[in-house]
């Protein structure tokens, strides 16, 4: 095999990349010496704004296999027809850590998707957990705020989440799954996956339903204790990526099994929970799970910044058959995570190869920006409508339209029967074992006992009394007497 020539970004061959120019041996480096100062500015400019939530994370590449027949419910063409397979990437992440922090930590998990299909790419954006913190959009800058570093400090402060969560009682549901036994996962391929929000199926028939996602991990949920994060986080930091890399190398891929809950449109208005309230979950006993396929993750990406840093996933990209709920969370999403990528990537970051569509092309009247790579030809207009045969819309919806009503402002959400803030974070508490109990006690005084403001406990503990007698009595116990040592 020849010797490949190493040459600069211009292709020009480089004579010396151990030795930089010098006025004679020993003398001051020369500005002239473009080898150098391309190296130097490119090295500088390597690292691009890191996620402001969502900034640890890891990927690779797999596939959706369609197991159960669901055209009854949506006429998405990746899910129409059993055995049918969708090129996937995925991308699991933790939420409050900056890009170098551990894996091994209490924090929730994203669960990012995103679906090569025909039709376009599909990103389906969501948690390992079926609930939220919060349930209005205009919350979430103030939320993660409090959750990150203290802008005097520099450090996650407990003053600061315990805080913003005497002030969010809806809060209290996710805090439950957060403490929980499932708040550390072992690793990314023992955790289950949800969508968390409430998203729109349509059938070839026009009809709508109301959809969650589950998948479920045939690996098994495995979970970490606090002091088994402590230890894991200090011998390896990159613990969930080190485990997800090598067990693909391994051939053992990990996989999930897709279900899906399915409510009819017509059944909303009236159900007990509001179905579009991310901090609410829908029981099983009123809307089963229906198994729909299985997710499967086989191959390591090649370039972790390239692929895994540089994927830009949105909630917004639907296509025909699935779309949005009136899930305030949801549409809140649907603007700021595009707008993010633009921010970090660039308005054509969906050119990126692992942003860009697989399995069709995109073609619209987009053009320019900076790092724009498509090359058009020059009778190529880029405006619409156009006597020049440019593509069109196809005057379908992707998703049934939503019914609105009522006058503009800002209003709380409809009240359903079971909306309070407190019951299901009291039934999830009820449902945990004795010894489950116990350790989500401890995590919760544990942090909750290093608040410096007796107020702000109080409050704390009001929400846990409010979700369960025995559940508030036992966490105030438990911060007194770690208060007192």
């Amino acid at each position: 095999m020849s010797q490949r020539v190493l040459t600069t970004e211009s292709g020009a061959p480089v004579a010396d990349n151990q030795n930089s120019a010098t006025a004679g041996a020993g003398g001051p480096i020369l500005l002239q010496d473009q080898h150098l100062l391309e190296k130097l500015a490119r090295f500088n400019r390597e690292r691009i704004p890191e996620r402001v939530v969502h900034a640890r994370g890891s990927g690779a590449y797999g596939y959706f296999e369609v197991t159960d027949d669901v055209t009854g419910f949506t006429r998405a063409d990746f899910l129409s027809a059993v055995g049918r397979r969708t090129e996937v990437f995925a991308r699991f992440s933790t939420v409050a850590g900056n890009l170098g922090a551990a894996d091994a930590v209490r924090d929730p998990r994203g669960f990012a998707l995103k679906f090569y299909t025909e039709q376009g790419n599909y990103d389906l954006v969501g948690n390992n957990t079926p609930v939220f913190f919060i349930k209005d959009p205009l919350k979430f800058p103030d939320f993660i705020h409090s959750q990150k570093r203290d802008p005097f400090t520099g450090r996650t402060e407990q003053d600061n989440v315990w805080d913003f969560w005497a002030h969010a009682p809806e809060a209290t549901h996710q805090v439950t799954w957060l403490m929980g036994d499932r708040g550390i996962p072992a690793s990314y391929r023992h955790m289950n996956g949800y969508g968390s929000h409430t998203y729109q199926w349509t059938n070839a028939e026009g009809e709508a339903f109301f959809v969650k996602y589950h998948f479920k991990t045939n690996q098994g949920v495995r979970c970490l204790s606090s002091e088994q994060a402590a230890e894991l986080a200090g011998q390896d930091a990159d613990s969930h990526q080190t485990d997800l890399v090598q067990s693909i190398e391994r051939g053992v891929n990990p996989s999930w099994t897709l279900h899906v809950q399915v409510m009819p449109a017509a059944d909303a208005a009236g159900y007990r929970f509001n179905p579009f309230d991310v901090t609410k979950v829908w029981p099983h006993k009123d809307y089963p799970l229906q198994r729909v396929g299985r997710l499967v993750l086989d191959r390591n990406p090649d370039n972790v910044f390239a692929e895994v840093e540089q994927a830009a996933f949105s909630p917004n990209n639907f296509v025909p058959g699935i779309g949005p709920s009136p899930d305030k969370m949801l549409q809140g999403r649907l603007f700021a995570y595009a707008d993010a990528h633009r921010y970090r990537l660039g308005v054509n970051h969906t050119q990126l190869a692992v942003n860009a569509p697989r399995a069709t092309t995109a073609d619209n009247y987009g053009r320019d920006g900076l790092m724009a790579t498509n090359a058009y030809p020059r009778d190529r207009k880029n405006y619409e409508p156009n006597s020049h045969h440019g593509p069109t819309e196809t005057g379908r919806p992707l998703a049934a339209p939503l019914a609105v009503g009522g006058h503009t402002g800002t209003h709380a959400a409809p009240p359903h029967t079971k909306d309070d803030d407190f019951f299901q974070a009291g039934e999830l508490y009820r449902l945990m074992s004795e010894d489950e109990r116990s350790r989500l006690v401890a995590n919760i005084a544990g942090g909750l006992s290093q608040v410096s403001r007796d107020d702000v406990v109080e409050q704390n503990l009001a929400h846990f009394h409010a979700a369960d007698p025995e559940y508030g009595r036992r966490v105030a116990e438990a911060v007194a007497a770690l208060r007192e040592d």
